[in-house]
């Protein structure tokens, strides 16, 4: 294994644990502000889209390089 391909897969590893971990930490803002239903979706939703808006740019960039 090489230095490139032990960055990439840390990388994706590393990256998914801090995408886990941010959720986590939205869902217990969520609790212990008392939101509600609604308010957890709105917090997840709104906080959530840059986690999507990165997974996105990611598979564009890797479907262009193809």
């Amino acid at each position: 294994m090489n230095e490139a391909m032990f960055s990439q897969i840390a990388m994706l590893v590393f990256l998914t644990g801090l995408i886990v971990w941010m959720g986590v930490i939205v869902w217990d803002l969520a609790k212990k502000s008392k939101d509600g239903q609604v308010g957890t979706i709105g917090l997840m939703t709104v906080l959530g889209a840059g986690v999507v808006g990165f997974i996105v740019k990611t598979v564009l960039v890797e479907i262009m390089q193809i």
